[in-house]
């Protein structure tokens, strides 16, 4: 993490390579635990992971080469929002309303599980325009 410049950047290797996309795999280090940022970008839960993201037209890239992909922590705030604290809020505010209207515990929570499903469809639907407004640089 690069606190000068406020983002967040992981080493990573080129696995797939597309006309218009660079998969590329993310090793998340010992140092992630010791980052304040960690929460925003989700790499200290999990060793590996894989991001795809758009090809810069200016360079070429090769099959397991190592690069280093940043975002800025606003991004990485703003994915963090999305994935975690509007679904979290949803789910609560439907499970206290149905509980609210007087339903059992059971079916307010079944309710509450299912009320997520029309907002992640929502947020699949949005992907592209969501892709514009994250941006990666991979150096």
């Amino acid at each position: 993490m690069n606190n000068a410049n406020e983002t967040i950047s992981h080493e990573g290797i080129v696995t797939k390579i597309t006309d218009d996309e660079l998969e590329i795999k993310i090793l998340a280090q010992s140092a992630c635990a010791a980052c304040h940022a960690k929460s925003a970008c989700g790499m200290g839960e999990q060793a590996e992971k894989t991001l795809i993201v758009p090809r810069p037209k200016d360079r070429d890239f090769a099959l397991m080469q190592k690069v280093n992909v940043t975002m800025a922590i606003g991004q990485g705030n703003m994915a963090a929002v999305l994935a975690y604290l509007v679904p979290i809020i949803l789910l609560l505010a439907v499970l206290f309303i149905c509980l609210g209207l007087g339903l059992g515990e059971g079916i307010s929570a079944l309710i509450s599980i299912v009320a997520l499903i029309p907002y992640y469809i929502v947020l699949y639907l949005c992907r592209d325009k969501l892709k514009k407004k994250f941006e990666y640089i991979i150096t």
